[in-house]
């Protein structure tokens, strides 16, 4: 046998050997690896990582929670040339192979073999599906050796347009976009339909290496990869010369683009999240949940910017505090001053920004603003500037810039005009100069406040501020902060006086009165605001001038407990209520959000409501997993209608509730949920019509007068100030809408003398009405069957007699004053009877 014939049976045998222990390892490693792995169909059913989306009941974007930015998309919605870069830069042979391309994954083990790391890849886009859903991004062998199966299996059992769109959702592109339809709207505020060829390119160029080759981070790398691309296109035929062309050449129009907030609601987005995360746990943030909620994109913004204007003016009511800072500005260039400026939080619209000169003379400051540059701040944006001394005291007014600010003061502004072109005729002109920055002073208030608009006839939360920043501070006031409501508490005092036998022509004294008792801490002494007493007064003046001793004596006429029954009738909380005469004056404590409730409940003629925010939860297929049940108002057989409610599965809060949602009705799970809520009647309906027409007179004669700028003939409220005015309130109404503001310091602190629910409460709560009661017809409690109207004595509270000056009042029917007799004094003996005169004047 010649000598290379044996060389050739060596070779053979050397050959037939390796094979068979290469297929012998492969086989083993399967049998190893193969129980291990994930069925496919598996891949069917993954959710892709789509962030919590909150919208408002207009469909505005609120929120948006969750690390990963995903809009998944089908392939049908994908342009045929987009898939093509994709493929051209990943995987040109996609719809030839069969998983694994052989040559490129014998590169990819040739260098882990070598050089103990895989240095080219060699992946197909069906194994990068399978390692983005399934496996770990370990270079090992192990891993690879799995990907391969797991591509093989994909590949058997997934159509080819599948696994590329599985694949196209699920890539990272940079800049937490997730998938084609994320990064088409943060790199080009576009959706994928739209986008130009060379923006295509520029996208299938990312998968490789998002941050190396990110056009917002480096874009000359960005620049070469995407040329590269539309070359591979081009030798590949997806596009023309032409086209090949025109792309290259286009310029990088990338820049980054985050879906912005449609709508001002940090505080409400804030309750939707945490009452989410109860709910579904972390999965709230990554299961693609869009959450829309009650409240009105243009009212909440109403709400949010009424609150924020009103509580600017009162602190510039009480003066400047002075800067937030102080650089030594020296040798600094305009660089060095943004970057010192990095050290001081925006506050919403607040900028802050180094004094950089100041000129009397010119009568200006110079300034130089963060990231807005150098600017101007004018005297007349500092006239309100007096130095800040104590809530009831200020200093001069400033006559120049420099009795206000001082070259080096870091200070709060707001753009009073951005640089621009001057225009001449409405058009540009480059020869013209350039209008520079114009700034106002301005500071971050230290007062805080809520505003919360209720739906009156069914709960929904319309809008809700819970502070002047969220950014500033997460406590949402709307819902955690517990205050005396002051003189706000009246209406329900006298709501209990008029279910009790009492009038609105009912007389008290309002004259001094001295306690001892050992739970007011000895001896007190109340007083009306103004410091006077007023003798004998019915209890409609007595409520709409808020008349502290008339309602003192009233309190002590129903009794304590009495009264405390009648709240928990309306089912407002007693918890933190006084048991004593000092209730009378709204001594305890509600959360701003209660006393809305309370407020509402009177607004919508006497029945139940309980507050409630999230509309409707979908998922991701639009698929609503919740919807908020109807409120029905009950007058009758209420018992047994909330019996069957409950059969069909009531609606409930739940019993872990967090302070962010405290007071507040959370949506149930679809299987809990109930057809309706039951709203049964809590007050006489006559007694809450009474109280309508007497809250109306808050607004027409008494203390609410300034709501009288909205010039509309239903509205009722209330205001209302604590003890040296550290909490202040207005809660108005009309039947459809209540609303309630409260001003305060976090820690209870005097507003200032000055300072009353009037002036400071009010004052946002008109802001907020003018836009959201725009266009709204006027809203007014029908009058009820049993109500009779009588012309009386102001100072008796009893029928008038002829030829006498009078008023007409309006009466439960049992309840009015009795006729007059025949004797010659023409006396009755109205409600006012001897009997209980002497205990309501003394």
């Amino acid at each position: 046998m010649s000598h290379l014939l044996r060389t050739s049976r060596v070779f053979a045998w050397f050959l037939l050997t390796g094979l068979s222990v290469a297929i012998i390892i492969a086989s083993a490693f399967y049998l190893y690896l193969r129980p291990g792995l994930p069925p496919v169909h598996q891949l069917l059913d993954v959710k892709l990582q789509t962030p919590l989306r909150v919208y408002s009941a207009d469909n505005r974007l609120i929120a948006e929670f969750g690390e990963k930015r995903r809009a998944p998309i089908t392939i049908e919605q994908i342009p045929t040339i987009q898939l093509q870069a994709f493929l051209a830069a990943e995987d040109a042979r996609f719809h030839d192979h069969f998983g694994v391309d052989i040559k490129g994954l014998t590169r990819a083990a040739i260098e882990l073999v070598s050089t103990g790391s895989i240095q080219s890849g060699g992946s197909t886009i069906t194994m990068q599906v399978a390692k983005n859903y399934f496996l770990s991004r370990d270079r090992t062998f192990i891993r690879k050796f799995n990907e391969i199966l797991l591509a093989l299996q994909i590949e058997r059992e997934l159509e080819k347009d599948k696994i590329l769109e599985l694949y196209l959702n699920k890539i990272y592109l940079g800049n937490r976009a997730y998938g084609i339809a994320a990064a088409a709207q943060v790199y080009y505020d576009k959706p994928v339909n739209e986008l130009t060829l060379a923006q295509m390119a520029m996208l299938a160029g990312l998968p490789k290496a998002p941050s190396a080759y990110n056009p917002l981070a480096n874009p000359e790398r960005a620049l070469i990869r995407r040329n590269w691309i539309l070359g591979r296109m081009r030798d590949l035929g997806y596009i023309t010369q032409e086209d090949w062309s025109e792309a290259t050449n286009a310029p990088l129009t990338a820049t980054y683009n985050m879906r912005e907030a449609e709508v001002d609601a940090d505080y409400v987005a804030e309750m939707a999240r945490t009452e989410m995360v109860r709910r579904f746990g972390e999965a709230a943030y990554n299961d693609g949940y869009s959450v829309i909620l009650t409240v009105d994109g243009t009212k909440q913004q109403a709400a949010t910017e009424a609150l924020r204007t009103g509580l600017e003016n009162y602190d510039r009511r009480h003066g400047f505090r002075g800067p937030i800072g102080q650089l030594d500005i020296a040798g600094m260039s305009a660089s060095d001053l943004s970057n010192q400026l990095l050290n001081y939080p925006r506050v919403e619209s607040l900028i802050p920004a180094v004094i950089t000169a100041v000129n009397d003379d010119e009568g200006a400051a110079r300034v130089h603003t963060r990231h807005l540059g150098p600017g101007k701040m004018d005297f007349d944006t500092m006239t309100w500037a007096k130095r800040y001394r104590t809530e009831n005291l200020t200093g001069p007014t400033p006559e120049k810039p420099s009795d206000v600010v001082s070259a080096g003061d870091v200070v709060y502004v707001k753009v009073a005009q951005l640089p621009q072109i001057q225009e001449q005729d409405g058009e540009a002109d480059s020869n013209e100069p350039r209008l520079e920055l114009q700034v106002a002073l301005s500071q971050a208030p230290r007062v805080e406040g809520a505003v919360i608009s209720l739906s009156a006839k069914t709960g929904a939360i319309e809008a809700l501020a819970g502070g002047y920043s969220f950014s500033q501070s997460k406590y949402n006031r709307a819902t955690q902060a517990n205050r005396q409501p002051g003189s706000t508490f009246k209406p329900f005092l006298y709501l209990s006086a008029l279910e009790n036998g009492r009038t609105p022509a009912t007389i008290y004294n309002d004259a001094p009165i001295v306690f001892e008792d050992s739970e007011l801490e000895g001896a007190w002494r109340p007083q009306n605001s103004s410091g006077q007493f007023y003798g004998p007064t019915t209890l409609r003046e007595g409520l709409y001038r808020s008349r502290n001793l008339v309602s003192i004596r009233l309190l002590r006429d129903l009794g304590i407990r009495q009264t405390l029954n009648y709240l928990d009738q309306l089912k407002i909380p007693t918890t933190n209520m006084p048991a004593n005469l000092s209730l009378s004056l709204g001594a305890g404590q509600l959360t701003p959000m209660e006393l809305a409730r309370g407020f509402a409940v009177i607004a919508n003629g006497g029945y139940d409501v309980e507050p409630y925010l999230i509309k409707t939860i979908q998922e991701p297929d639009g698929t609503v997993v919740y919807e908020a049940p109807e409120t029905e108002l009950c007058d009758s057989d209420c018992e047994q209608q909330l019996t069957d409610n409950a059969s069909e599965g009531p609606l409930t809060a739940s019993n872990s509730d967090t302070p962010e949602t405290d007071g507040i009705l959370l949506p149930a799970s679809a299987q809990q949920s109930a057809e309706k809520r039951v709203m049964k009647r809590l007050a006489d309906e006559r007694s809450v019509y009474i109280m309508h027409t007497i809250l109306q007179d808050v607004v027409r004669r008494g203390t609410g007068r300034r709501a009288l700028a909205l010039n509309r003939q239903d509205l009722a409220g209330k205001t209302g100030t604590t003890n040296e005015q550290k909490d202040t309130w207005f809660a108005g109404f009309n039947h459809d809408v209540a609303t309630t503001v409260w001003v305060g310091f976090d820690q209870p602190a005097p507003l200032g003398r000055r300072e009353f629910g009037a002036s400071t409460a009010l004052p946002i709560w008109v802001d907020y009405m003018k836009t959201a009661m725009q266009g709204a017809p006027e809203s007014t409690m029908a009058r009820p069957n049993g109500i009779v109207s009588i012309r009386i004595n102001p100072r008796t509270g009893e029928r008038a007699r002829p030829g006498e000056d009078g008023t007409f009042e309006i009466f439960k029917e049992e309840d009015a004053p009795a006729p007059l007799s025949q004797d010659t004094n023409g006396n009755g003996s109205g409600a006012n009877d001897s009997d209980s005169l002497p205990g309501q004047i003394f």
